[in-house]
């Protein structure tokens, strides 16, 4: 077998307007589709990042709320990266988003930072 890339992130969400405002307004995702499975009472929007990348967020009713601290298993967070971090980090806090102070990675040099989606799940700007 061999991966040749990520094709897709799924994000499961609480609220789907609040969430869907956040990645199309706020981070700027452009959407590709967005489907209401009725079936399921759920909305499954493909949003793209780039050329080559998807986040696909679904919402489905009482979901439980992510274990997150202390850390649970499972996916840590998701990074998206960023040329210009203090720019990007500029206008999220335009926008009204919480981030965490730059930090520069002990291994690579480079400068990231942290914040959080609607439902508090943790996002990184990784500047390359």
């Amino acid at each position: 077998m061999k991966l040749t890339k990520i094709h897709h992130v799924a994000i499961i969400c609480s609220d789907y307007e609040t969430s869907k405002q956040f990645y199309v307004d706020t981070l700027g995702l452009s959407v590709v589709s967005e489907v209401y499975r009725n079936e399921r009472d759920s909305y499954k929007l493909d949003l793209a990042i780039g050329d080559d990348y998807q986040i696909e967020l679904f919402s489905f009713p009482n979901t439980p709320p992510r274990p997150s601290y202390p850390e649970a298993r499972g996916l840590r967070h998701l990074a998206f990266e960023v040329d210009d971090i203090e720019a990007a980090v500029r206008e999220l806090e335009e926008k009204g988003v919480i981030v965490e102070p730059i930090r520069i990675d002990p291994v690579t040099q480079k400068r990231f930072t942290f914040f959080a989606d609607p439902d508090d799940l943790p996002l990184e700007l990784y500047e390359t």
